[in-house]
């Protein structure tokens, strides 16, 4: 049986990385080596960054992280976007948009190009409703 499961980003940019992820979204660091960082989010979740030519990682796969999204739940998206902007706004790489299935968010990326789905979820609109056949909403 699993007792954690996380996502561990291989990466060129270790340092860099870890100050985005701490800086932007509120994580705290819980252990750090020249190669390795575990990163945990006061309100729940973990996340690790793994130097990219690091001997434990088969030679075949040292590759940086790509096309990886990362969704991130939070109580206010409009809050949340509102301070990454006035940090940097470049890392936003779609804005702030409230959707038909029940979301309100923004994405940004990581040193690393991995995006982040900032999300607060809302109900879903009457015409989704009306036409989700998968019976589960």
């Amino acid at each position: 049986m699993a007792q954690s499961i996380y996502p561990v980003l291989m990466t060129d940019k270790l340092q860099e990385s870890s100050l985005f992820y701490k800086t932007y979204l509120g994580f705290a660091q819980n252990f750090s080596s020249d190669w390795y960082i575990n990163l945990s989010h006061p309100d729940g979740g973990e996340l690790a960054l793994i130097d990219v030519t690091h001997e434990s990682i088969p030679a075949l796969y040292r590759a940086n992280a790509n096309g990886i999204l990362v969704n991130l739940e939070v109580a206010n998206a409009t809050q949340m976007y509102d301070f990454i902007k006035s940090k940097d706004e470049r890392i936003i790489v779609a804005h702030l948009a409230d959707e038909v299935w029940g979301w309100r968010h923004f994405i940004i990326k990581d040193p690393n190009n991995v995006l982040i789905d900032i999300i607060e979820v809302l109900p879903p609109s009457a015409e989704f409703l009306n036409n989700d056949s998968s019976g589960v909403l």
